[in-house]
């Protein structure tokens, strides 16, 4: 793996950092492909429960490399672009184990993107989220209008993204686009929300993941019968029986993901 994504594991937790710092992370093509497979391959590892995404540097991520966009002659390599930067979206969705994106600086135009793509999000108190796309006369992308559409009042998720003002880590936490404002350390504020996920079932929060995902998809009728056939398959794995071992000698289970 090149040295635009490094990657390293302790605890548990694979720690996953965009490295183009000189460019505060913006987004080129390499850096997508990269990430994608870092990310995949921290899914496979099973001695990694938990993901955490973030950046080197003094940001996040500055959002698409404007220098790589410029550059790309016509809709068709414009369209490569974008479906190669949209892959780290949609994997993060797809995968089995639970990212948590680990905010500083500021996360611009498709930094915001990934960032809230995580199914959990921490920040410093001093970072910014800002939707920068109208700025250069285009729309959020890599699935930032949904995903803002679907947490805020439709009229804050339209003044947040056509008045590209940037927005505070107190005011995200506040309308529920991040989880935890961090007062210190980033990465061990990080980890030690990740915390949960390290100590938890790993086959249970995998479909609790897909789940929750999937929910406005659903019916309740459909939700009920994925609910019931999860639990049915659940209730015969060996954590769910470590578990009530734990409860009853009043102990921390030791959840081996079986």
């Amino acid at each position: 793996m090149s040295e635009v994504v490094r990657v390293k594991k302790e605890n548990k937790i694979a720690y996953i950092s965009m490295n183009r710092p000189d460019k505060r992370n913006a987004l080129s093509i390499e850096m997508a492909d990269e990430l994608v497979a870092a990310l995949e391959e921290a899914n496979q590892d099973d001695d990694v429960k938990a993901i955490i995404l973030y950046g080197e540097g003094k940001a996040f991520s500055a959002g698409g490399d404007l220098e790589t966009i410029n550059s790309l002659n016509n809709s068709v390599e414009i369209m490569k672009y974008m479906k190669r930067a949209l892959a780290i979206i949609q994997t993060i969705r797809k995968l089995d184990k639970y990212v948590v994106s680990a905010v500083h600086g500021f996360a611009a135009g498709a930094g915001f993107s990934i960032a809230v793509a995580a199914d959990f999000v921490v920040a410093q108190k001093e970072a910014k989220f800002v939707c920068s796309f109208t700025n250069v006369g285009i729309i959020p992308d890599l699935g930032l209008i949904k995903a803002l559409a679907e947490k805020l009042p439709s009229n804050l998720a339209k003044e947040w993204i056509s008045s590209a003002t940037p927005i505070s880590a107190t005011v995200a936490h506040e309308n529920g686009i991040i989880n935890r404002v961090l007062e210190d350390d980033l990465l061990k504020g990080a980890a030690e929300f990740a915390q949960f996920i390290v100590d938890g079932p790993p086959l249970a929060n995998q479909f609790v993941k897909q789940l929750v995902n999937h929910s406005q998809e659903l019916t309740y009728d459909t939700n009920d019968m994925q609910e019931t056939a999860v639990q049915t398959l659940l209730l015969q794995t060996e954590d769910n029986e470590e578990g009530i071992r734990a409860f009853f000698e009043k102990r921390k289970p030791s959840f081996k993901g079986k």
